[in-house]
């Protein structure tokens, strides 16, 4: 048995003090020194073997963080742990207590291509960290070679040319894969940063801003469209890493997905992620060619399709976690009365439980979110130095 466990932390615009990131926003030195000060407390009450990290603007200032979560580990086990010269020293509780350091583990940072260090101007990238280190170099999916076209198909009566379509060259935050090796298995692990729900507004020419920024001449259609925009953009680079995980599935590699989905479980973004749930029985449906109304599915059609569908279908480990120990909610943002989950893990059927063919599976899932202020109420929003979201964490089992 090989047991690991693997987390997901949108660490909330993490970059080096006196360095204006977004426009008119800035760390001070104390404000840095607060920040990192959070964020390496709960990356040592994780402890995680795998940590995904999200909303990264430098490397510098995320292997600040980790150091410092060692620093602090290090004096925990000196304080905590007892050392040889005591005869209890083997007992298994302090094994479980004990802060694994990161001083051996390997760090992939993937900048964010749209990011020219412009004051003001930045865009983050993301981050993965692994205790068991890399197979091959980790890989970076951004800027697509051949971009994505997505034709619509035209509504009865319309030409062909009528129905339009939609391109995408470049996603807007980078994709992270790596390859990582845990135990007597390699899983490839897929880090991502979707589109957020903020709109896409465009700038006229020469102008400063678009109009539906101007909240004093509020436009709730441009307003509208913008969220539009950035719906079918996030859809879109659900699409191109759904293609990225099924190039693994095919080759047999078991698969894990974290990150900031910025969309809940059952959003259609999320959807395209995860895959389609196998419709109950395909034998009552009608065939894709019927030529009658009792045309349907054999009873060995309905199981190969099935089979076809659960097979490159993915699991949240949120989902698993609901299901096994009854809790009713979980949530990694809170915002206006509304409390949800977007930040998720999913894993392939390889980690599923009712799987015949599984090589491990979940055993506990563990949510970081007590920090999170609800922005309906007075004293929000919250101190901006914290994270804006939960953090959340998988631990699994490996069989063998």
């Amino acid at each position: 048995m090989t047991d690991f466990t693997i987390a997901s932390f949108n660490v909330k615009n993490l970059i080096g003090p006196d360095r204006e990131y977004y426009e008119f926003q800035v760390y001070s030195a104390e404000e840095y020194a607060w920040k990192k000060d959070w964020l390496a407390d709960q990356i040592l009450t994780m402890d995680a073997d795998i940590l995904g990290f999200q909303e990264v603007f430098e490397e510098e200032a995320l292997t600040e963080v980790v150091e410092e979560a060692d620093a602090r580990g290090a004096a925990l086990n000196a304080a905590s742990i007892p050392d040889r010269t005591k005869r209890y020293h083997k007992k298994a509780i302090f094994r479980k207590l004990a802060y694994r350091t990161y001083e051996n583990a390997s760090l992939a940072f993937a900048p964010n291509l749209a990011d020219e260090g412009v004051p003001g101007q930045r865009r983050p990238g993301v981050a993965l960290l692994s205790r068991f280190g890399f197979e091959g170099d980790p890989e970076v999916i951004q800027d697509l070679d051949t971009p994505l076209v997505i034709p619509f198909q035209p509504l009865r009566g319309l030409d062909a040319g009528d129905s339009g379509q939609f391109t995408l060259h470049r996603l807007s935050r980078p994709v992270l894969k790596a390859r990582i090796p845990v135990g007597n298995r390699v899983i490839t692990v897929f880090n991502c940063h979707l589109k957020s729900k903020l709109g896409e507004y465009l700038v006229p020419p020469g102008a400063d801003f678009a109009p539906e920024e101007d909240l004093t001449r509020y436009d709730p259609l441009g307003r509208a469209m913008g969220a539009l925009r950035a719906a079918v953009r996030r859809m879109a680079e659900a699409w191109v890493l759904r293609r990225e995980i099924l190039a693994e599935l095919d080759l047999g590699h078991p698969v894990m997905v974290l990150g900031d989905f910025n969309d809940g479980e059952h959003a259609v973004s999320s959807e395209i992620v995860a895959g389609e749930v196998p419709f109950r029985n395909y034998s009552w449906m009608l065939r894709h060619d019927a030529r009658d109304r009792s045309d349907r599915y054999s009873k060995e059609e309905d199981q190969q399709i099935t089979e076809a569908v659960e097979r490159v279908r993915l699991h949240s480990a949120e989902r698993l976690f609901v299901r096994k120990s009854l809790r009713d909610m979980v949530y990694t943002a809170a915002f206006g009365g509304n409390f949800q989950s977007i930040d998720q893990i999913y894993m392939s059927r390889h980690f599923h439980p009712d799987h015949a063919g599984r090589i491990g599976q979940m055993e506990y899932f563990s949510v970081l979110n007590d920090h999170l202020t609800d922005g309906s109420h007075p004293e929000a929003p919250y101190n901006k130095l914290a994270s804006d979201h939960g953090q959340i964490m998988a631990h699994m089992r490996l069989n063998g």
